[in-house]
């Protein structure tokens, strides 16, 4: 799926963010002679190059846009850079959040900590293979935040705006992994609620997916702060509702589309708003209904089905369809009061209806 607007910057940023992993592979070759096998550093750096090569560039295409609406020059490869690093930060953010979340997929594929654990098992090795796995996914995700820092770095642009670009990444990286944490917290069994579910989103999702990228392209075309609360009033809904469609998808989507099982955030008992919505609307028999399948160590398709249902008869999914074209009617008041050019605004208002009704 290519959204709308990223037909001007995507192929752009895919290329810079090409040249660059291919500059990488070439400076870290010479650190490790060939083994001729499986455990080769080539084997890891290929995979990494398909996994950063892959995706919808959303982030990238906010970051772009905060730059054109802050009056920025289209043909301008510095937010190029800056747009193709913020990808490279969005991938050692998967890479975590798949060993966090002890995902088999992501993008139709095997994550990266199961395809290095299935490398390992098959060859015999010594050792946990799990371990192994999980331990080249840490460093390969390392790598991802290091190389966007460099990438970062590479941008020219004045010293104010880049010391003003420094200061968003602080702030954003630090409500990723405050984000990240609270996730964690959430999956513990800590009684949860749909404040606190909401509250995850916010901080992992909503400002992280769009709210930071918009601010990044803005400070590096000089936005004012003014712009930038604008960006802020338009992207925390929106963020909101792409969340509250993902948890959906979690539950109902099709894996053809999502790139992995739909079942997961179900099996793994995820704390979504979704299910907090079920189990704050449940009747005495729905909760119980509920708790006999969460307290089972493994579900089964059965299981699975049951709690669909439940998602269904206690009307949390109808629920959350309703906050997710509330979230997205607030982002689009926000937006029309925007004070930006039409073509970034008319972007904008595209992307509200393209991340809340996408189905992958």
């Amino acid at each position: 799926m290519v959204l709308p607007g990223m037909e001007e910057v995507r192929e752009r940023v895919d290329v810079r963010m090409r040249d660059f992993v291919d500059r990488q592979r070439t400076c870290s070759a010479a650190l490790l002679p060939e083994r001729g096998d499986r455990f080769s550093w080539s084997v890891a750096m290929d995979d990494l190059h398909r996994f950063v090569g892959r995706g919808k560039r959303l982030r990238a295409a906010f970051c772009y846009w905060g730059w054109r609406g802050a009056g920025g020059d289209p043909d301008d490869e510095g937010i190029i850079t800056v747009a193709a690093a913020v990808e490279l930060l969005h991938a050692f953010a998967l890479i975590h959040d798949d060993l966090m979340d002890d995902s088999d997929t992501r993008r139709g594929e095997d994550s990266l900590h199961r395809r290095h654990a299935s490398l390992h098992s098959s060859s015999g090795a010594g050792g946990s293979s799990e371990h192994f796995g999980k331990s080249v996914a840490l460093l390969l995700g390392n790598l991802c935040l290091g190389w966007f820092h460099e990438l970062l770095a590479e941008t020219t642009a004045p010293p104010e705006r880049v010391r003003a670009v420094r200061s968003v990444v602080s702030q954003e990286f630090l409500e990723l992994v405050f984000g990240q944490y609270l996730d964690l917290v959430e999956q513990t069994g800590f009684p949860g609620s749909v404040e606190r579910s909401r509250r995850v989103i916010h901080y992992k999702t909503a400002k992280y997916t769009i709210e930071r990228p918009l601010h990044l392209g803005g400070a590096l075309a000089g936005a004012s702060p003014g712009l930038l609360d604008s960006y802020t009033a338009y992207a925390e809904p929106l963020g909101e509702a792409f969340q509250l469609r993902d948890d959906v998808l979690g539950a109902f989507g099709d894996p053809a589309s999502t790139g992995k099982p739909v079942e997961d955030d179900l099996t793994t008992r995820k704390a979504t708003v979704l299910m907090a919505t079920a189990r704050r609307r449940a009747t005495a028999a729905q909760a119980v209904r509920m708790e006999r399948v969460f307290d089972k160590p493994h579900l089964d398709a059965e299981d699975v089905q049951t709690l669909r249902t439940l998602l269904v008869d206690t009307g949390a999914l109808a629920e959350i369809e309703g906050v997710i074209e509330e979230r997205a009617a607030v982002a689009a008041t926000e937006l029309s009061t925007l004070p930006a050019d039409a073509r970034t605004r008319h972007v904008l208002d595209e992307l509200i209806h393209s991340v809340t009704h996408r189905r992958q």
